[in-house]
């Protein structure tokens, strides 16, 4: 599996974990010249209306060099490539370019034409001869500034990568796939700029968790007309009602994209927006729309909240933060914790964590490699959770990343008054005992998942003194969990964990 080649990556070569450039993104330009003195230029070809197709990979990779044998992108190039190419069949489909480009910067060329070599470091390993039959071009990444600028341009955060690029600059990453489906999938690209005016909305880049107050949306728009986009219009609309407009105004080439700012939604709750761009004589309608989501923060009861994780099996990949309303790091966690062997869940420590009092944060969730903490790999899980078990944001099942948005309260004068509570063991097997202290009142004492599901929970009445509460986790899965005590609107919490 990928993710199998992702920490051999990393152990071996050193690169940084980042997730890779989300599908939908543009696609930087880069020039390099390949083994045959040409030089190559990404957006030479898409300007041409090919649909390009890169293998980011390494001589010393074995994955790759299994994908590499199947040719299917040696097939690609040779029955659908540039007409006049090498090795491109008459009767080509000439809408498809490909390339290989060997991403291991501290190697050299001589790496790419064997013989196998199966010890030594990065820069000497090589799985054999990578160029005696390929006929597309092989570049082989140069150890500088340039080299260095694809490789965290792109994110390439595992080999081998495999992207498609459409002619509108537009990336998606498409895996080892068949020559057939790699090429079923260019249908899928839009037609080549072909009218003067096409103005595209291509993405929605405003916050997509609020706070409070003033809400300010944009919107990234493209140029997908042959002439110059001068300007344009942005409509945002809530349930057919506009809310929002923003304009465009400069000198856009064909494939450009600029991001514009729209005006403030004053009081904004959150919600559904619609948002729509036009131009003067705009040649396609079906491009000028996006929708966005945008939630809006939970409200917690103090300052106090607690970060829990359960991580799936790779949980080197997952890690944390939390950020003020001015975008500023004040707590973060996780990027080195350790991965399981096999296939499990990997519990963490719960961490407190203190923040300034009415103020607006954004809880922020990343995985490396891109497919959240769910769940093939194990089903993780995260939640924050405030002093009085309020759940402010939680989730498993995200891409790269998930944003939670929470304004932290005031400590009140009933959280003030906390119940005296021990949980134990913790972390616990079998048997976890809940220990707390009754003066004559009803108690209700429930052990909750991270989601705020209840696994268990007893009602107890009229209960003074020290009280003993056992729950059975025979048939609870591993994980973490909250315990909690709740009295007269007293509530108080502790976070256990059940191995």
């Amino acid at each position: 599996m990928k993710k199998l080649l992702f920490s051999a990556l990393l152990l071996v070569s050193g690169v940084s974990a980042n997730a890779q450039l989300a599908n939908g993104s543009v696609a930087p330009n880069w020039t390099f010249t390949d083994l045959n003195g040409t030089t190559q230029s990404l957006y030479s070809y898409l300007d041409q209306g090919k649909t390009v197709f890169i293998d980011v990979s390494a001589a010393w990779c074995g994955p790759c060099w299994n994908y590499h044998n199947t040719h299917a992108l040696r097939d690609l190039y040779e029955n659908h490539g540039p007409s006049g190419l090498p090795s491109v069949v008459a009767g080509t489909t000439n809408d498809v370019m490909v390339f290989f480009l060997e991403g291991e910067l501290s190697n050299t060329s001589a790496q790419l034409n064997g013989p196998a070599a199966s010890t030594g470091s990065a820069a000497t390993t090589t799985q054999g001869d990578w160029v005696t039959g390929t006929t597309y071009p092989i570049v082989d990444l140069p150890n500088t500034a340039a080299g260095s600028a694809f490789m965290s341009g792109y994110n390439i955060a595992y080999f081998p990568t495999i992207y498609k690029i459409c002619p509108n600059r537009i990336i998606e990453e498409v895996g080892q796939a068949t020559a057939a489906n790699l090429y079923a999938s260019v249908a899928a690209c839009p037609a080549p700029a072909s009218q003067p005016a096409d103005v595209a909305a291509l993405a929605y880049t405003g916050a997509l968790v609020h706070c409070e107050g003033s809400y300010t949306p944009s919107v990234q728009i493209q140029n997908n007309g042959t002439t110059a986009l001068t300007s344009a219009t942005v409509t945002i609309t809530m349930g057919g009602t506009t809310v929002s407009t923003g304009t465009y105004s400069g000198n856009l080439a064909t494939y450009g994209v600029a991001n514009v700012t729209c005006t403030p939604i004053a009081s904004f709750m959150g919600g559904a927006l619609t948002v729509a761009v036009t131009t003067t004589g705009d040649a396609s309608a079906t491009n000028n729309g996006v929708n966005a989501t945008v939630g809006l923060a939970a409200n917690a009861t103090s300052q106090y909240v607690t970060v829990n994780i359960t991580t799936d099996r790779y949980a080197s990949e997952t890690s944390w933060n939390i950020k003020n309303s001015t975008g500023a790091i004040v707590a973060q966690g996780g990027g080195s914790w350790t991965d399981l062997a096999a296939t499990g869940q990997t519990v963490q420590t719960p961490v407190m964590v203190t923040l300034s009092p009415s103020q607006c944060y954004t809880f922020e969730i990343l995985d490396a490699y891109g497919d959240g903490i769910c769940c093939s790999y194990g089903n993780g899980a995260y939640s924050v959770v405030d002093m009085a078990g309020t759940i402010l944001g939680s989730g498993g099942s995200f891409a790269a990343s998930e944003q939670k948005a929470f304004k932290t309260g005031v400590l009140g004068l009933n959280e003030m008054e906390t119940i005296a509570l021990n949980v134990y063991p913790n972390p616990a097997s079998g048997l976890l005992n809940v220990s707390f202290e009754a003066n004559n009142a009803d108690f209700v004492i429930t052990l909750t998942d991270l989601q705020g599901r209840v696994i268990s929970s007893k009602e107890m009445a009229n209960l003074n003194g020290t009280q003993l509460v056992t729950f059975s986790t025979e048939n609870v899965a591993s994980g973490s969990y909250i315990v909690t005590v709740a009295s007269n609107g007293t509530k108080t919490t502790k976070n256990v964990v059940v191995r």
